[in-house]
């Protein structure tokens, strides 16, 4: 997959299969227009291409209000790795400005997906807007696509047991813990990508080895605090673990991490945690006697797992 840093970079792109938006997640609707676009670039010999946007929108249009605390399912770096195992060709990372926030949809169309990409298809989501207030949509693309000499396809929303699935509701999935729930929304497990580091837990009363896994964004949304069924990859190194998402303060949390069964050095290397199954509540890890009997329970359980 290649990475591209403007429009302009990403200049002979063979007949380009486009679309566009946040993907936070990579979900399963999300993973439904991608297959779309596989199909139709095999269709036109042509290449799929994501136009995706740094910062969120929402992040410079609402800085104060709905953008402040905004939380992302996925930091830009697992986004990137989804789409890549997803099959994707080209994504190209936009840099959203006030002054871009102000281009018209029609424009948006003209001077970038049609003068710059040639885009061959453009492809979007249910009730997918775009463009200065958000004035673009799927009814304006098919207007358009004659006079730009482009065709234009919308997917329908996307369901998992007759529920609807957003960005939005896997967000509020992950919050409340109900981390199955989440993956189901997703089509995969919720991950967490980072360099492992030593946690200093002094524990007497259980020998456990545990590692921190340092956030690469501060926006990244962590599961509701508790001890959760986790595997565990870094290059060709698999393990099954234990991962214990650790209120620090208020709603600052931290992602500890034990492993079964790995004999491997994994500080400094870059890894990926899969979250399976929430096993149980938030401890307290300053309470040893109890956070120690917590924790052992929890592995004890883990270990009986198959997964």
């Amino acid at each position: 997959m290649r990475i591209y840093n403007s429009f302009e970079d990403a200049v002979g792109i063979k007949n380009p299969v486009v679309t566009t938006g946040s993907f936070d997640g990579v979900h399963i609707g999300h993973k439904t227009i991608l297959g779309r676009l596989k199909m139709l670039s095999e269709k036109y010999s042509g290449e799929s291409v994501l136009v995706t946007f740094d910062p969120h929108p929402r992040k410079v249009l609402y800085p104060d209000t709905v953008g402040k605390n905004l939380k992302f399912i996925t930091s830009q770096e697992e986004k990137l790795e989804l789409l890549r195992k997803a099959g994707l060709d080209n994504v190209i990372i936009v840099k959203f400005t006030r002054e871009f926030s102000k281009i018209t949809s029609e424009q948006f169309v003209k001077d970038y997906l049609h003068g710059i990409l040639k885009a061959k298809v453009i492809v979007v989501g249910f009730n997918h807007h775009f463009g200065f207030n958000q004035e673009g949509d799927y009814r304006q693309l098919w207007n358009l696509r004659e006079k730009y000499s482009f065709d234009a396809e919308e997917i329908p929303e996307q369901e998992v047991q007759h529920e609807t699935v957003s960005s939005s509701r896997i967000r509020e999935a992950i919050k409340a813990g109900y981390i199955m729930r989440a993956n189901a929304y997703l089509d995969h497990y919720y991950i967490v990508m980072g360099k492992p580091e030593i946690y200093d837990y002094r524990n007497t009363e259980l020998e456990v080895s545990l590692y921190k896994m340092p956030l690469n964004e501060e926006n990244k949304l962590l599961p509701a605090p508790g001890i959760y069924a986790v595997s565990f990859e870094s290059g060709n190194h698999k393990a099954k673990g234990m991962s214990v998402i650790n209120r620090i303060t208020g709603d600052e949390c931290e992602v500890l991490l034990s492993l079964f069964d790995i004999d491997q050095k994994i500080v400094g290397h870059r890894s990926t945690v899969f979250f399976h199954k929430r096993i149980h509540g938030s401890v307290d890890l300053n309470d040893f006697p109890l956070s120690a009997r917590r924790i052992k329970k929890a592995m004890d359980e883990i270990e009986e797992l198959i997964y």
